[in-house]
């Protein structure tokens, strides 16, 4: 680039607006960096951008939600990527192995409740059939990044108590008894957290989270569970493959 070039270049950058400024100059430092790198206090890219404190801040907020950086501590560091998640019939377990992270589960709660009109609906059972209820945050190297809730007909999985570790994959322990998962409704939509949900996944409701509703079927056409999943959005992405038949 000559002198001039580079001089319509800085041009532009003087007319750009200034939150976009600070952006560029973000994008540019983070793309020098590696993960658990430090980012300049706020006061020093203040500094270097001609900006308010304000402006980076604002810079600063958008580059959390997305993921790119975390806080540590008082300072702010590069993120690792996102976690990529496939959109398929497997498990939670085996999406993460593959994507080189150990999966975990917490229990938040197990218990058998009288199935609500919509679980109900989905599971092809009567309201009030009691239901088995699974609540588990999910984990990706000892971090918390979603929160799965799942209901199953009560009679046809009552096994599960006898054995099932509800830490592990419950894909796997009903496939042990052969269960096959044959296909699967999934809708993902966009919202915020409750607060109780924001606690689970030590986070705030101000944080953008994915939430997938998948309802799936055996062979011959039985529910086996609904499930809801919220995961959060600075930590996880889901990928899918499309074929055209």
């Amino acid at each position: 680039m000559d002198q001039w070039e580079a001089a319509g270049v800085e041009d532009q950058l003087a007319r750009m607006p200034k939150s976009y400024r600070v952006r560029a100059e973000l994008e540019s430092l983070l793309a020098e960096l590696s993960e658990g790198d430090p980012l300049p206090s706020e006061r020093e890219l203040a500094l270097r951008c001609g900006v308010a404190r304000e402006t980076v801040r604002q810079a600063v907020r958008e580059l959390l939600v997305e993921g790119r950086i975390r806080r540590q501590g008082r300072g702010t560091v590069v993120s690792r990527p996102k976690m990529v998640q496939p959109l398929s019939l497997r498990s939670y377990t085996e999406g993460a192995l593959r994507f080189g992270r150990t999966p975990g589960r917490l229990l938040v709660g197990w218990t058998d409740v009288p199935a609500e009109p919509d679980v109900a609906q989905d599971l092809k059972i009567e309201p009030g059939t009691v239901v088995t209820h699974l609540e588990r945050v999910l984990l990706a190297d000892g971090e918390r990044i979603g929160l799965e809730s799942t209901w199953m007909p009560l009679p046809r999985f009552a096994f599960l108590r006898e054995f099932y570790d509800p830490t592990t994959s419950l894909y796997a322990a009903t496939r042990s008894r052969g269960i096959v998962y044959m296909s699967a409704t999934e809708r993902i939509e966009t919202m915020l957290a409750s607060p109780r949900e924001a606690a689970l996944l030590e986070c705030t409701t101000a944080l953008p989270m994915l939430l997938l509703h998948r309802r799936s079927v055996d062979a011959e056409g039985t529910p086996i569970e609904r499930v809801r999943s919220l995961y959060r959005g600075d930590r996880i992405a889901f990928q899918a493959t499309l074929r055209d038949y």
